[in-house]
C-alpha cells in the first residue's frame, strides 16, 4: 500500500499547488514511482483528448508523470454538475466510487500519493466530496496549508478543524506559508505557542516571495484575451508592478524602478515612443516587462512603426479603458502554469532549502 498525504488549504489560493510540486520533486528523490491525485476539481482544461483538472495537467508536464491524465482527475465539475447532484440527477455514492475506483489504480503503480485537494476544506460538500470528506474516504492524514499570521491563522482553524474532526479525519501538520523572512522565527513561535494544545504539528514552508505571487506576461496576455505583439519570447518573463501612465512623461520614467507592466492610453505618443527608445536601452530594458495600449483613438502611424520597430512586447485594447484593464488585473491571483520555467525553478531551490521531506514523510507514514 502506498503512503499518502493530503494537502488541503486554510482557503483558496493559499499555495496547495505550489506546495505538491515541492513535495513532488523532494519525494522523487527518495521514492521510485510518486502518485499525483486531485479527486476532484472545478478548473479544467481539455488535455491529452482528456477533459482534467488543471494542476493535473500542470503537474504531468512538468514531472512527465506516465500514468494516464482522466485517472489522476477522476472527477470534474461542469457549471451544472451541483445542481444535478441536488436534483438526483447524480448521486454523490456514485462521485465516491469514481474516486475510490481512480485512486486504486493510480496506487498500484505508486509507492508515494501527493492528494491536493480544491480550494478550501469545505469546497465539494454540496456533494458530499468536501476535502475532509475525500481524506476520510482516501485515508490519508492531511498537510493543511495556511497563510502567515497569528490571529487570522488561528482563527480560521477554529472554524474549519471541527469539519475534519466530524469525519475523523487526522490533520497531522499545519504548513505556515508566506512568511516574511526577517520574522519568519518569531511568527513560527507564536503559532506554535497558541497552538500548544492542538494535536497538530506547526511547520514552516516558503517565506514570502514576490515572484510567485506575480503574474508572467503570458498569463496578462490570456486574462485578457488579447495577442501579445512585438517580441513573444519575452511573454514569460514575470511583472513586479503595474503602472498607469498617467503622469508626464519625464515623472513618468522616473518611476521605472522595477519591471513594471505599463498600462498607457493610445493617444499618449511621446510616452510610447520613449518607453520604445528605453526598450532598446540595456539600462532600463529589464524594467519594461511589457505595455497594454488602450483607448478606441488608433495610434499614431509613426509610433506604431516605432513600436513595432522596437519590438517592445505590447497588448492592444480598443474598448476597455486603463481603469477597467487595471482592475481586471488587479482581482487576478497568478496561478502557475507549465510554461513558467523561471518559477518552477524557484520552487525547486526553495523546496531543497526550506523542506524537510524527510521529517515531513516520517510524520505521516
Amino acid at each position: 500500500m502506498a503512503h499518502n498525504l493530503f494537502i488541503a488549504a486554510i482557503d483558496k489560493d493559499s499555495g496547495k499547488t505550489t506546495t505538491s510540486i515541492c513535495l513532488m520533486h523532494l519525494a522523487r528523490k527518495k521514492y521510485r514511482r510518486v502518485g499525483f491525485f486531485k479527486p476532484f476539481g472545478g478548473q479544467s482544461l481539455r488535455f491529452r483528448r482528456t477533459v482534467v483538472d488543471k494542476d493535473v495537467a500542470l503537474m504531468t508536464q512538468v514531472f512527465d508523470l506516465k500514468i494516464a491524465p482522466g485517472v489522476m482527475s477522476p472527477v470534474v465539475l461542469s457549471s451544472d454538475t451541483t445542481h444535478k447532484v441536488v436534483d438526483g440527477i447524480i448521486a454523490p455514492e456514485d462521485l465516491q466510487e469514481k474516486i475510490l475506483r481512480a485512486y486504486a489504480e493510480l496506487e498500484k503503480e505508486s509507492d508515494f500519493i501527493i492528494v491536493e485537494g480544491s480550494g478550501h476544506p469545505g469546497v465539494g460538500a454540496v456533494m458530499q466530496l468536501s476535502n475532509a470528506r475525500i481524506a476520510r474516504l482516501l485515508n490519508a492524514p492531511v498537510l493543511l496549508v495556511t497563510g502567515g499570521g497569528l490571529g487570522n491563522v488561528v482563527d480560521r482553524l477554529a472554524l474549519i478543524m471541527p469539519l475534519f474532526e466530524k469525519e475523523g479525519v487526522d490533520v497531522r501538520a499545519i504548513l505556515v506559508n508566506r512568511l516574511i523572512a526577517e520574522k519568519r522565527e518569531r511568527s513560527l513561535d507564536y503559532l506554535r505557542r497558541a497552538l500548544k494544545n492542538e494535536p497538530f504539528k506547526v511547520i514552516g514552508g516558503f517565506d514570502y516571495q514576490p515572484i510567485l505571487a506575480n503574474p508572467t506576461l503570458r498569463r496578462i496576455s490570456g486574462l485578457l484575451g488579447l495577442p501579445l505583439q512585438g517580441n513573444r519570447r519575452e511573454q514569460h518573463k514575470i511583472i513586479f508592478s503595474v503602472l498607469v501612465g498617467a503622469a508626464s512623461t519625464h515623472r513618468f520614467t522616473e518611476l521605472l524602478h522595477e519591471p513594471s507592466l505599463i498600462l498607457v492610453t493610445s493617444s499618449r505618443d511621446e510616452l510610447l515612443v520613449t518607453l520604445a527608445h528605453m526598450y532598446g536601452m540595456t539600462q532600463y530594458r529589464s524594467h519594461i516587462v511589457g505595455l497594454v495600449i488602450s483607448g478606441a483613438a488608433p495610434i499614431a502611424p509613426i509610433t506604431l512603426q516605432i513600436l513595432d520597430k522596437s519590438r517592445i512586447p505590447y497588448l492592444r485594447d480598443e474598448i476597455r479603458t486603463s481603469a477597467e484593464l487595471y482592475q481586471k488585473i488587479d482581482r487576478d491571483v497568478s496561478k502557475i502554469v507549465a510554461d513558467d520555467t523561471e518559477k518552477l525553478d524557484l520552487i525547486r531551490s526553495l523546496a531543497e532549502m526550506s523542506f524537510d521531506f524527510d521529517a515531513i514523510d516520517d510524520l505521516f507514514s
